[in-house]
């Protein structure tokens, strides 16, 4: 272990007050330089004479010898935190957790490196290294943070109090740092008198002396001290403090008795003369009385133990020392010593002995022991909960438990482990198997699978050594009944994993991926199929074909056998051929949405893949066994074959000429007929009209038939067909129908409608040609038939009912009589029907939207037409206009619409609940945060919005804050405000006295280092202004212990930097001034007083050869040659 010099606070101060006066003299002669100019002798100290002899010259005289010789600044001190006083005790996350933050945070904020090591008895002990401020900073830190906090009052008079603060807080900062204890003196306007302290109790115990010696050396009563020897301490104070306690009330004298980790002997007395003279008579004839009467003895107890003698928070010893009067001291925990010694009257100290120390033997199977202890220590933990100086150790390998502690506990203790071990071992059991240690993996599985699973079945615990231990055995404990039913299973297999056999199997690397599967959904199957056996393929970068199985010697053989079938099925279904189709049959070969392709590929049982539809390729390709790739290409082919003979209106003249590559010219000019028939001259016409439409139609549907009418005037009734045989008959047999329809009666529809509408259904029914044959607007020379039957009077609309439709409103349908039904049904269902609909109309301009964006919507999704009522008519009824079919749908979105509407009208009205806070202006600011920061958190989290009032406007109430939102929301955002505002009533303001000259540096560039300081003590600081009556005063305001502790972090700051100030206006003395001020008045030079040649004036100048004015140093010593030459 390293050696490492240790600055003691006492050396380091009285090292800062040597420096501290060398600062004042020269502050004091910079301050007093023009006035009173410094002597020689100040000026140019004399050096120390010539000693006789070395061991004489030890001090150097003078000046010098004020400068004290640095020591290492770097100390290291171990600190023991207690198992019982420990604040974090989870043992399974040592090293990590909120310590392990903890201890990193506390080593940023001190700069002190901290190291962390768990004793075996759960304490925690701590070093920690670093400077003396850094070391105790972080001392402080530990306690407060991971250690449990205790806390104390002590009561001193509130005169005292500012002797315990001192000087800028500087005593009182020293005591926390000292006795890592957190110090609370009430406020100078508080008439409370009472002290608190928090921290251990050892610290505790600490400040509290520490404070009660400051009271007693300011009290104006009497104080006497009274050297006692510190093992007579405890026979004063007695037991938990009760003598000495009873004996301040008795003599009304306050006794301050120095805690046993303070190494003190004096008892310090404060009171009243004559009660304190009765006070010290009583606590001396006490300390001679057991000064004659006892004795001691010294017993061994191993260091471990003396943690369980102590008790927590020393009570065992407080014990000890009420039923036997036997004091017990224990060595420091820094010693090495296991010495315990028992002071008291002889006839006690065997009783005393009894209690420290007992030592039981109970013997348990060490298979049995982590029963004993159980899960995390829960069992063992009962039995030391209700027995805290009982020492229970477990020896590993060994069947015995060692119980150390107090004779009563220990026998209580020792019947406890004894049932315990009974009940085990009749309802425990272990076994202990051989399986060679290669299997031992095998056996616990991936992650842990099969070992797992035989715990939780068989409810056992099964120990598998570690692997680098190369041990066979395997030991199985539990029930008896599972622990046997566990070691058949582990037997099977590690029997079964002996029979296993690895095989490598080659499979060409390009059937990987197919063997594996999409998602690896093939080889999950196999697996499952055989699921003893582990298949492992090659990595794709290897290029490798060697596929591994391992397994039970039938499985692999199984799996070897399936696979292999696997890849002859591969290998046979891999044929593939190229089918070239003309490109614009794909889309046919497809189908509607991949019908046909989808049937191709299930009934030939092959892979068909379509080149893309921007690619220039023709060509189809088929992939599977080969016959099942002949038949879906004959299927193809087939398609392509009907296609072409089809002759389908996608075909063009250009394409005839592709025609004949599949089909011969012979059979093409075979196929060509021309017939001709008869057809009445007078519905030639109909044929003809609108460019030949009827004929366009009748070629497109029979092969593209060419028919020919004769030329008008000629009256001739032949017409010529020409083309394939089969569609020249079927175009004949059309025409033939159509002039049937032209001959059968017509039937008159009346529509009032307008023109426009009528056009619409005409174009929109001409396109259905096939249902429809023939219809056209009544020409008024036309008598209209209505059944067979011509029109009576007035059907033309002049001398009949004004009622009756206009002859521009009516469309006649003619054709057989079925078909104009169809068509009369038709048009009616195309007619537009009005609906009307009610809608509040508070409403209509939400169902409007934004520029119309909102009914266009609807229009356009429902196909209809919405007329929305203007403004100022204050009407609630919507018209929708469209077909028939739409309008349901058109009202029942409309309607849903309003739905909408109205549940959005409700939640607005939710939304719109106003709560008013009162705060008080001057916290509005504080509210809001910087750059509006809380405040839109605030607004963000609870979804309100929050309105402060107007500072300009005077009608306004200052005070009142408007929150707006749901209600529940607006209570919770209510809430969290009255929540700052709780915070900021229970801040305080300070003012603090800072040296104007460290105030730059404290605020640091842009602010950048006070911002940092508020934010790390959560508090405000202001500084005063330029002109302000006190420079030096700063306000911090925050809750009262974040503002004590930014006081005491400010005022170090003020110490330190005020230091380089002094040393700088110290400098500034020997430092040579600007050019402007040296024109202002002449340099005297350095000036000193009594100087020698200023003594007498008549006095010769010094003779510089003389040794008496000018004397050597030593021995003239004779200049060293240099190997290469003497100096250039």
């Amino acid at each position: 272990m390293s050696s490492v010099a240790v600055l003691t606070q006492e050396s380091f101060a009285e090292h800062r007050s040597g420096l501290a006066q060398q600062q004042v003299k020269v502050t004091a002669l910079n301050s007093e330089e023009e006035n009173d100019p410094p002597t020689y002798k100040e000026a140019f100290p004399p050096l120390p004479e010539k000693a006789p002899c070395l061991e004489a010259a030890q001090e150097p005289a003078g000046p010098w010898s004020k400068i004290r010789p640095i020591k290492a600044s770097v100390i290291t001190q171990v600190f023991h935190v207690p198992l019982e006083e420990r604040k974090y005790k989870d043992m399974n996350q040592f090293g990590e957790g909120e310590q392990a933050k903890i201890c990193l945070d506390i080593m940023q904020k001190t700069g002190a490196h901290l190291e962390l090591s768990l004793a075996k008895d759960q304490g925690l002990s701590i070093m920690v290294s670093g400077k003396l401020e850094a070391v105790m900073k972080a001392r402080k830190e530990i306690v407060a943070r991971l250690q449990t906090q205790a806390s104390a009052t002590v009561a001193i008079p509130k005169e005292h109090h500012r002797f315990v603060i001192g000087k800028n807080g500087e005593k009182l900062q020293d005591l926390e740092l000292k006795t890592a204890t957190k110090i609370q003196i009430p406020r100078p306007d508080d008439p409370s008198n009472q002290i608190k302290i928090t921290g251990t109790k050892e610290g505790i115990e600490k400040a509290r002396h520490e404070i009660l010696l400051i009271s007693a050396e300011q009290d104006k009563r009497a104080v006497e001290r009274l050297d006692v020897e510190k093992v007579y301490h405890p026979f004063i104070a007695g037991p938990y403090n009760k003598l000495v306690s009873e004996l301040m009330q008795d003599t009304g004298t306050r006794i301050n008795i120095p805690p046993p980790s303070v190494n003190k002997t004096e008892i310090v007395f404060t009171g009243e003369k004559e009660q304190l003279a009765q006070a010290v008579a009583r606590v001396k004839k006490i300390y001679e009385e057991k000064k004659k009467k006892t004795t001691t003895i010294a017993v061994e107890v191993k260091k471990s133990q003396h943690k369980y003698v102590i008790g927590p928070k020393g009570n065992s010893l407080q014990e000890i020392l009420e039923k036997t009067g036997v004091s017990v001291e224990i060595p420091p925990t820094d010693s090495s010593s296991e010495t315990v010694i028992l002071r008291g009257e002889p006839e006690k100290l065997g009783q005393a002995l009894t209690e420290v120390y007992a030592k039981v033997l109970v013997s348990a199977p060490s298979w049995l022991h982590r029963f004993i202890i159980g899960k995390k220590g829960q069992n063992l933990a009962k039995i030391t909960q209700q027995m805290p100086k009982v020492h229970i150790e477990f020896t590993e390998g060994e069947d015995k438990i060692t119980l150390e502690g107090p004779t009563e506990d220990v026998n209580v203790a020792q019947e406890q482990i004894e049932v315990m071990v009974k009940d085990l071992i009749n309802r425990m059991d272990y076994a202990e198997i051989n399986v060679d240690h290669k299997f031992h993996r095998h056996l616990i599985g991936k992650n842990g699978a099969n070992i797992n699973r035989i715990k939780d079945l068989y409810k056992v615990s099964v120990r598998i050594p570690p692997d680098n231990e190369k041990s066979n055995l395997i030991r199985i404990e539990g029930d008896p009944q599972g622990v046997q039913q566990a070691k058949k299973e582990l037997l099977e297999l590690a029997s079964r994993m002996e029979n296993e056999r690895t095989k490598d199997l080659i499979i060409e690397q390009k059937f990987h991926r197919t063997i594996i599967g999409q998602k690896g959904e093939r080889i999950r199957e196999i697996r499952e199929k055989f699921p003893e056996v582990i298949i492992n393929f090659p990595d794709p970068a290897h290029k490798s074909d060697i596929v591994q199985l391992r397994g039970p010697k039938n499985e692999v053989e199984k799996c070897t056998k399936y696979m292999q079938k696997m890849v002859a099925d591969l290998v046979e279904n891999s044929f593939s051929i190229s089918v070239p189709i003309f490109k614009q049959f794909h889309k046919n070969i497809i189908g509607k949405g991949g019908a046909n392709i989808k049937k191709i590929r299930e009934e030939s049982n092959t892979k068909i893949d379509l080149p893309a539809e921007n690619s220039n390729s023709e060509t189809i390709v088929i992939t599977g066994k080969r016959a099942n790739c002949e038949a879906a290409r004959h299927r193809i082919l087939a398609i392509q074959k009907e296609l072409v003979s089809e002759v389908t209106d996608l075909l063009q003249i250009r394409d005839l000429k592709m025609l004949l590559e599949c089909i011969s010219s012979e059979e093409m000019v075979d196929n060509v007929v021309e017939d001709s028939m008869v057809v009445d001259p007078k519905h030639h016409r109909h044929f003809v009209i609108r460019r030949g439409q009827v004929l366009r139609e009748i070629a497109d549907e029979y092969g593209g038939v060419m028919v020919s009418f004769p030329r008008s005037g000629t009256q001739s009734d032949k017409v010529t067909l020409k083309g394939a045989k089969d569609c020249v008959e079927a175009a004949k047999k059309r025409i033939q129908e159509i002039i049937e329809d032209l001959v059968s009666p017509r039937k008159a529809v009346f529509f009032t409608y307008f023109i426009a509408s009528a056009e619409l259904f005409l174009n929109l029914l001409y396109s259905q040609a096939l249902c429809f044959p023939c219809f056209q607007p009544l020409s008024q020379s036309q008598h209209v038939q209505e059944n067979g039957e011509e029109g009576g009077e007035g059907k033309d609309g002049k001398d009949g009912d004004p009622s009756s439709p206009k002859k521009c409103d009516i469309i006649i349908i003619s054709g057989r009589r079925e078909k104009c039904e169809a068509a009369k049904e038709a048009l009616q269902a195309l007619v537009p029907v009005t609906i009307e609909v009610e809608v509040p109309f508070d409403l209509h301009r939400y169902i409007i939207g934004q520029k119309g964006s909102g009914i266009r919507k609807m229009m356009d999704e429902f196909e209809v037409n919405i007329q929305v009522p203007a403004p100022e008519l204050q009407s609630d009824v919507i018209t929708i206009t469209g077909l028939a079919t739409n309008l349901d749908r058109a009202k029942t979105g409309l309607l849903e619409r309003v739905k909408e509407l109205q549940a959005e009208q409700e939640d607005r009205a939710l939304r719109s609940f106003k709560l008013t806070v009162t705060v008080d202006p001057k916290y509005h600011p504080k509210i809001i945060g910087r750059k509006g920061a809380v405040i839109t958190q605030i607004r963000t989290e609870h979804e309100v919005n929050i309105q402060f009032p107007d500072k300009d406007d005077e009608s306004q109430a200052q005070d009142q804050i408007t929150i707006t939102g749901y209600e529940k929301n607006a209570e919770a955002a209510r809430d969290a405000i009255m929540k700052i505002v709780g915070e900021l009533e229970q801040m305080v303001s300070e003012d603090v006295t800072l040296d104007h000259r460290v105030h730059a540096r404290i605020i640091g560039a842009r602010g950048k280092a006070i911002r940092k300081i508020m934010d790390e003590f959560k508090v405000d600081i202001r500084f005063p202004q330029s002109g302000a009556p006190d420079p030096n005063c700063v306000t911090v305001t925050g809750l009262p212990e974040n503002v004590e502790e930014a006081i005491d972090h400010i005022l170090n700051l003020e110490e330190e930097y005020l230091a380089d100030v002094v040393d700088n206006e110290a400098m500034q003395v020997y430092m040579k001034p600007s050019s402007h001020e040296e024109s202002k008045a002449p340099s005297k030079g350095f000036v000193v007083r009594d100087a020698p040649w200023a003594t007498v004036s008549n006095e010769k100048a010094p003779d510089m050869s003389s040794s008496e004015d000018f004397p050597s140093f030593g021995a003239q010593v004779a200049p060293k040659t240099l190997p290469w030459g003497p100096k250039r």
